[in-house]
This record gives C-alpha cells, structure tokens and sequence, in this order.
C-alpha cells in the first residue's frame, strides 16, 4: 500500500451513523489522511472527527453537485467517498463534474439497486433466489397476492432504506389500510410492493469489488434492533446486535446477486438475505456503491481488537483500491472471523463479545 500520508478525503453525509462510522474507521487507516465532511444537518455535522466541516444542500437540491465540486477544488480533495446511497447516485452521474477521484458504480447499476422491485426482478431473470414479490396496481390484486403467496406478507416501499414504510400484514383488509394511510400522505400507490415472509436469519454480506472482480467480503447476522418494540416493521434501519458468520451458501448467492445486478462491480456493495422457511438464503436488497452503517465499524474492530490486516479496515481497503493502489491479498469470503458479536445501543457505547464471556469495549 502506497497511499501518500495526509491524503485529502471528503465524506459526503458524514454526520449519520454510517458516516461518522466510516470517518472512524478512517481515522484508524495507516495513511493518516486529512478528512473533510458534509451534511445537510447542523447538528449531525458536528459528530464525525474531521479536520473540516461544511454544511451542504440535500442531494436532490440543484446546487448540490457544485457545492461539492466547490469544497473538492478549496480543499484540494483527491477522493470522494459518498457515504448515503441518495449522494452516491447523484455524485456517479456527475463524477467527470467533481474534479477528485471516487470508487462508485455506474449511475444505471443505482437506478436498479435503489428499486427494491427492479432489483427482485433482475434477480429472479437470473436465477438467484428472491422472495417472491407482487406489485399491486389495485385492491383485487392485492387479494391476490395474499392467496397466492400465502400469509403475513410484508407490505414495504420499493425504494428507501430503515425498513422505509414497511408492515408486516397478516390480511389483504390490514395491507390495504397500511397503503391507503400513506397514500393519503403523498406517497404513490405504485411505491409499494408485496413480498413473501422469510422467517428464518436475516444476514448482510458487505463486500468490496474492483473493476469486475471480487476484492473480499464477509457476512453477519442482524439479531436485534434498536427500539424495534416501537417500530410497525421491528426494523430500525440498523442492528442493536450483530454476530459474524461464516456461510458458504450466503457468499454464493450474494456473489451471484452482484453480478446479476452489475455485471462489472466497481466499488462497494451491500446485499440483504433472509432465509426461508426451507432455510434457503434468498436475496431481498443489493445495494450499489453503499457501506452498510456498520460496515466501517466492522472494519475498525478488526484492526483495532481483533488484530487482523489492515486491509481488514474496509474503508482503509477502499480508500486504496479507490486511489487504484495495490491492495494487498486479501481473502476473497469471510474475512471476518466467525462468532462475534456486536452490541451497540443509543449512548451506551459499543461492545465486542463472545458467547465464552470475552469481551472488550470498542467505543
């Protein structure tokens, strides 16, 4: 790795968790780079450990790409990480407008990834196992989806992320209500699909790619969630308490899932799997060019308390691969070792852990 010392970063969204997470994990890579941040929050702005702040305009707002083109040229920026998927779509249709390097796919790989139907659809054309979907455009179709993929389904948005307007409805009267209720808020009945219920593990599989190739990856269990007694979904967005495994048949679907949905991965991609009552590992989300929130803190435990590579720092390994820098060797599944968990709360701190009683405080 030859990354010069004091590379100039700009992390886009950096005051959300995964923002302020991915500036942590920075701040722990051996290049001690000079780190920039946005936000369109003034409180949030405040979180992440940066040399320099700027506020900035939402990323649907026009003057959004200029603003960071703007800080990218005072602050003589190399890289540009966009940490919300929202700000990485719009930065990779604009890359040749920033004027710094980024490590992003191609703008049409969002439009799909973003899609959670899309998304479904592409997959199943490729052979990849899916929870079944049904996109209604009436109420009788909504009956039909409950006949014909059976019952509860979840009712969820087609785009967004925290589990965006999602229900799990045991009827087609109780699914209905639940698209009424935020049809008569604004949102578009055609936003919303029907999928089957997977009952068994829900797993993320984060992995990073480099011009068609897999560059490594590991996977880990979602086992709890943030105040998800007070959520409709009992997802929260991101896990209160998570464990690494190691699954073979979860890194084979999620392989195949990225290339069927990009067939030349460049940067990173998060994938969400769900098992079925069979035990199938069937994929419900590949997300493009996204770090999952926790999937920089991952890499700074690694390098921090579990004593691995420094490849092991995700977004140290993609700040690199990005700068197009020899990445070293890593391994291409299950990077991460198995069986630790970790537990975080709101103003609790962090906590590493295993099942024999080890542990360590992390933050």
């Amino acid at each position: 790795m030859t990354l010069p010392k004091g590379l100039r970063v700009l992390v886009t969204g950096a005051g959300g968790i995964a923002g302020v997470n991915f500036v942590r994990a920075l701040r722990a890579a051996s290049f001690n780079p000079y780190i920039v941040g946005t936000d369109f929050n003034r409180y949030y702005i405040n979180f992440p450990d940066l040399d320099r702040r700027y506020l900035s305009p939402r990323h649907d707002d026009p003057s959004f790409v200029q603003r960071v083109a703007s800080i990218v040229e005072s602050e003589r920026i190399a890289f540009v990480h966009p940490q919300p998927s929202s700000e990485a779509s719009v930065l990779a249709g604009a890359r040749g407008q920033i004027g710094a390097k980024t490590f992003l796919p191609r703008s049409e790989v969002f439009r799909v990834g973003q899609d959670k139907l899309a998304t479904q659809q592409v997959l199943y054309s490729a052979g990849v196992p899916v929870a079944k979907s049904y996109s209604p455009k009436l109420a009788d179709e909504v009956y039909n989806a409950f006949r014909e993929l059976g019952s509860p389904l979840w009712v969820r948005a087609r785009h967004g992320a925290g589990g965006r307007l999602s229900l799990l409805c045991a009827t087609a009267e109780e699914a209905l209500h639940w698209i009424k209720l935020w049809t008569l808020r604004g949102v578009p009945a055609d936003e919303f699909v029907l999928q089957e219920y997977l009952p068994g593990r829900n797993m993320a599989w984060d992995s990073l790619w480099r011009k068609g190739k897999l560059v490594t990856s590991y996977c880990r269990e979602r086992l709890e969630y943030p105040f998800k007694h007070i959520s409709p979904s009992g997802i929260t967005g991101t896990p209160s308490v998570a464990r690494t495994i190691v699954d073979e048949r979860v890194n084979e679907v999620s392989y195949k899932a990225v290339l069927a949905v990009d067939p030349e991965p460049d940067g990173a991609y998060s994938v969400d799997v769900k098992e079925s009552s069979e035990g199938t590992p069937c994929i419900t989300e590949v997300d493009a060019g996204k770090f999952h929130s926790t999937m920089p803190l991952w890499g700074y435990v690694a390098v921090k308390h579990m004593g691995l590579p420094w490849y092991a720092n995700l977004a140290d390994l993609y700040v690199t691969l990005g700068m197009d820098e020899d990445a070293g060797d890593p391994p291409k599944f299950n990077l991460l070792p198995e069986s630790y968990y970790m537990i975080r709360n709101i103003d609790c701190g962090v906590l590493l852990w295993k099942e024999d009683g080890w542990q360590q405080r992390v933050l």
